[in-house]
């Protein structure tokens, strides 16, 4: 087929849906995206090729324009013309919902040739059967030995808050996790459950959940007795089948190279909600050490010895030295960080950087040695594990104690691949600095002080890990140009100065100027007053509280500045306003619905996750109050890290990053007013520098054209 045959035959997938559609509209810029698509995505060359040809399309898509049946129509009809697949990856479970429960159904109702989709997920979202049988098969005491021994969380991490709340409550943990265990096993021998975490009726406590979880350092895969019934690796089996996937970036990311997608240079890829692809990135590659919880270091060596002796081979490292040596080198490199965040002012509680990367000299040591005796014991670990699956295939009849012994040694095995790799990055000098600092969190009651590291230019790591293996691919989102350009997001994104990147900037259908409006609010007090400014915001926000009389969303850019907010509530706004983290997301929501079609006011107060991929269509949200523009807490040690580096090379860190940053934020939080081409809506920002600065005006470029006002001491004029 021509690269002119595919094309044709991708639009026409895209007419053929959207004529289907019931109450279809025209959507101009609909239909362009769908072209862009199709014609770059037909001179994509997959799989071995001398020279293969690539392309990827960088399309923001404003709200309305139904982006998911542009990309999903044109996608799969051509990967099935090239028989070949489509993975596609979202950052939220919202959107992969709507993939799997409209989009897709939608498009394998009315395409001629079948399809198959399905979803794709971590390992730790199914159960590990083998685990669950070995703790069933026990009574309460022995399940809970066992658990701890061999799959259980360690006895020292701190459990979360709503641990000490069923404890205060007298609720028995042991208990607990036996009752469900058993509930779990007898749903699977029943055929009521597929072992998949989120098809249960209620979620478990994520610490009963991580005992029974598959994880992929202990399991022997087909060497495990459990294997041909595995939920994870039948869930496998059903993607091998699927003509589309749809995952998430987390997940993309992390399977790069590891054979559980298919492989990227012969498939094709959409990244929708691509905005969030460059934080995704640092989040995989960062790496973080736990310096206060080390009894799995008592552990680690008697759990070696124990399985060298039962399998009779003989390790090289003497691991119980090396066991004790590195225990008493993280002990002591936990002393001498406290000592530094004592000496930044931390104390307890808070983060300390190392200035361009650098360690104190006299860190530098004990890290060296964290590195090389860490490294030691992991050679040993990798030797056993390695061994323990060849006698598994050479023997099947060993599979069940070689998996139970793998078992054992995978549950330590995260630990020691954490201290590896932060103590290997910690150490790492390059011309380009790595972010590096220590956390001590008291929050759970114990004091514990974790160190880290990550690289601090994300474009870098999706360049090299990513783009390189990528042919074709669409990437798209409401909000991926900043201040009216993608040069940001194309840097960040590591996709700027690649010859096969095109972009196209598709406007939303909605008239924005006849729907809605941006009203400024001139407040005499200065924001980066934060103090004086959140007394004189609030007081101008709880004003136009009371005008409200249907549905309203108020976002802030922190926590004090919320809870200013509700402190401030006179009695009549206390039952209209539903603040993030009273209730669950979902309850929230729902009451706020209730409320608002029993013709009653309702307002919800939220944070950053709050200002997107909220979707409150019509009177559900009539007005979005913006406290302050959304800048980044200025205390982020990895934005931190790439300013300081930006200004040694003789950049501005506050033109380059922050502005674009925020104003991508900005057209998030203002994206919640319109949803629909019905909706008439109202953004109100008390934040003048919107107006006054010249970076908020570069951020008002980047918006939708809403009939900008200034309001001045209660009374709102024309610009």
């Amino acid at each position: 087929m021509s690269t002119e045959q595919l094309a044709a035959t991708a639009l026409a997938a895209f007419d053929q849906m959207v004529n289907a559609s019931p109450g279809f509209r025209s959507r101009p810029g609909q239909r362009d995206m769908a072209e862009r698509i199709a014609q770059t995505m037909a001179g994509v060359s997959l799989g071995e090729h001398p020279k293969p040809e690539r392309a990827i399309a960088v399309i923001q898509a404003g709200t309305g324009v139904g982006k998911s049946a542009a990309y999903a129509s044109t996608m799969v009809a051509m990967a099935l013309a090239l028989k070949t697949r489509v993975i596609i990856s979202t950052a939220t479970v919202a959107l992969q919902e709507q993939l799997m429960t409209k989009d897709l159904p939608a498009l394998a109702a009315v395409l001629e040739t079948p399809f198959v989709f399905a979803l794709a997920k971590g390992r730790g979202r199914y159960v590990c059967k083998f685990k669950l049988d070995r703790l069933v098969g026990l009574d309460a005491d022995a399940a809970q030995s066992a658990g701890e021994d061999l799959f259980g969380p360690d006895e020292d991490t701190p459990p979360p808050r709503a641990a000490y709340t069923s404890q205060l409550q007298g609720e028995d943990p042991q208990e607990r996790r036996f009752k469900l265990y058993e509930t779990l096993a007898v749903g699977l021998t029943a055929n009521q459950w597929d072992g998949d975490r989120d098809s249960l009726p209620e979620q478990p406590d994520p610490r009963d959940w991580s005992t029974v979880a598959a994880e992929r350092h202990t399991c022997t895969a087909r060497h495990c007795p459990r294997y041909r019934d595995c939920s994870y690796y039948n869930a496998r089996t059903k993607l091998a089948e699927a003509h589309v996937i749809v995952a998430n970036h987390d997940l993309v990311l992390a399977s790069l190279g590891m054979k559980t997608l298919p492989d990227l240079d012969n498939c094709l890829v959409v990244f929708d909600e691509g905005h969030h692809l460059p934080a995704v990135a640092l989040d995989q590659f960062s790496s973080a050490m736990d310096l206060s919880n080390l009894r799995w270091l008592d552990k680690l060596p008697k759990a070696l010895h124990e399985v060298s002796e039962k399998i009779q081979m003989t390790l090289e490292q003497d691991v119980t030295t090396l066991a004790q040596q590195l225990k008493g080198a993280l002990m002591d490199l936990g002393r001498l960080l406290m000592d530094y965040l004592k000496s930044s002012g931390a104390g307890f509680e808070g983060v300390h950087r190392f200035s361009a990367g650098v360690l104190p000299a006299q860190l530098l040591e004990p890290m060296a040695l964290i590195q090389g005796h860490s490294g030691g014991l992991s050679k040993a670990l990798e030797a056993l594990g390695a061994e323990l699956k060849l006698r598994s295939k050479e023997d099947p009849a060993q599979a069940l104690p070689n998996s139970l012994m793998y078992a054992r040694l995978g549950q330590l095995a995260p630990r020691l691949t954490h201290v590896v790799s932060t103590s290997t990055l910690m150490l790492e000098h390059g011309p380009q600095p790595l972010a590096k600092w220590l956390k001590a969190d008291s929050s759970s009651g114990l004091v514990v002080l974790t160190a880290h590291a990550c690289p601090i230019v994300p474009g870098d790591l999706l360049r090299q890990y990513l783009w390189s293996q990528v042919r074709g691919a669409v990437v798209t989102s409401a909000s991926l140009t900043s201040c009216g350009s993608f040069d940001y997001y194309l840097q960040e994104a590591g996709l700027n100065h690649l010859p096969h990147v095109s972009t196209l900037e598709v406007a939303s259908p909605f008239n924005y100027r006849t729907q809605g409006e941006l009203i400024v609010v001139e407040t005499q007090t200065d924001p980066k007053n934060a103090e004086a400014f959140t007394q004189e915001m609030v007081q101008e926000l709880m004003a136009d509280l009371q005008l409200v009389t249907r549905g309203a969303l108020a976002l802030f850019t922190s926590r004090v500045q919320m809870r200013a907010a509700v402190d401030a509530l006179p009695p009549r706004l206390l039952e209209v306003v539903l603040v993030q983290g009273q209730m669950s997301r979902a309850r929230l929501l729902g009451a706020h619905q209730a409320r608002v079609e029993a013709g009653q006011p309702s307002v919800i107060f939220g944070l950053q996750s709050f200002g997107e991929g909220l979707d409150l269509p019509g009177r559900l949200c009539e007005t979005v109050f913006i406290a302050k523009l959304p800048f980044s807490p200025p205390s982020d040690p990895v934005e931190e890290a790439r300013a300081e580096w930006l200004k040694t090379v003789g950049r501005d860190p506050f033109s380059e990053l922050v502005v674009p940053a925020t104003g991508i934020k900005l057209l998030q939080w203002t994206g919640r007013a319109i949803r629909t081409e019905e909706d008439h809506a109202t953004v109100i920002c008390y934040d003048r520098r919107l107006l006054r600065q010249s970076y908020g005006r570069r951020m008002l470029q980047g918006l939708p054209p809403y009939a900008v006002l200034r309001r001045v001491a209660g009374v709102v004029q024309a610009l």
